[in-house]
């Protein structure tokens, strides 16, 4: 893929404290994997080079309000979230209680996402941005390639990359700047995702690639 800024964009999946931080309430799934692949220290690079070079960033949020509890019909970790309050917000036109809740961005990546520049879309409320702006915001700007980058690797990273191309878009999946959970029982999901970026993806670059290819 050839990366131009006026074609190209940045996207993160779900940057927030439940996924990213130790305090999170899914660090127990996910923070050996987050650790291993320095996904923290590899999303700051990309932000930072991004940045620097004029690059659109774009993230896409994970939000339950309590209307949500409603849903009769879950799947495995939608019901786990759930059950832990994963991504909890009071509702989606209240932020009490959202400053560095679960639900709030990892500190250390709040200067870049609170620039006034990054683009925040509505929140997907499954897996994929088939339930949010995402698409419209990308088509707006003239945006027809994808750096991708996030959590949770095998979940709504893999989904917003499959809808991506089925809607048409490039996409570069960033392997460092992704991870995934373990289950004693369902297995790891970064390593289900890395064969299926593989199969689907246009290219899949480590931080450093993708930084270079930038320009």
């Amino acid at each position: 893929m050839d990366f131009q800024k006026n074609n190209t964009a940045v996207l993160f999946i779900d940057p927030q404290n439940d996924f990213l931080s130790e305090k999170g309430v899914n660090w127990e799934l996910v923070g050996a994997s987050v650790t291993e692949n320095k996904i923290i220290e590899n999303m700051e690079r990309i932000f930072k080079a991004a940045k620097a070079k004029g690059y659109q960033v774009f993230i896409s949020p994970h939000y339950f309000y309590p209307t949500d509890s409603g849903w009769r019909v879950n799947g495995p970790l939608e019901t786990a979230e759930f059950g832990n309050h994963s991504f909890a917000r009071s509702g989606a036109l209240n932020l009490t209680g959202f400053l560095n809740s679960g639900a709030d961005w990892l500190d250390r990546f709040k200067q870049y996402i609170e620039d006034g520049k990054t683009i925040v879309v509505s929140p997907h409320k499954v897996f994929g941005p088939e339930t949010n702006d995402l698409v419209l915001q990308l088509r707006k700007r003239g945006i027809s390639k994808i750096m991708l980058g996030g959590m949770l690797a095998n979940m709504c990273v893999e989904s917003h990359m499959r809808e991506l191309i089925e809607q048409g878009f490039e996409v570069a999946v960033i392997t460092d700047a992704i991870a995934g959970p373990r289950h004693p029982e369902w297995g790891d999901g970064y390593q289900a995702a890395m064969i299926n970026y593989r199969y689907h993806a246009h290219a899949v670059l480590s931080t450093e690639e993708a930084i270079k290819n930038m320009g």
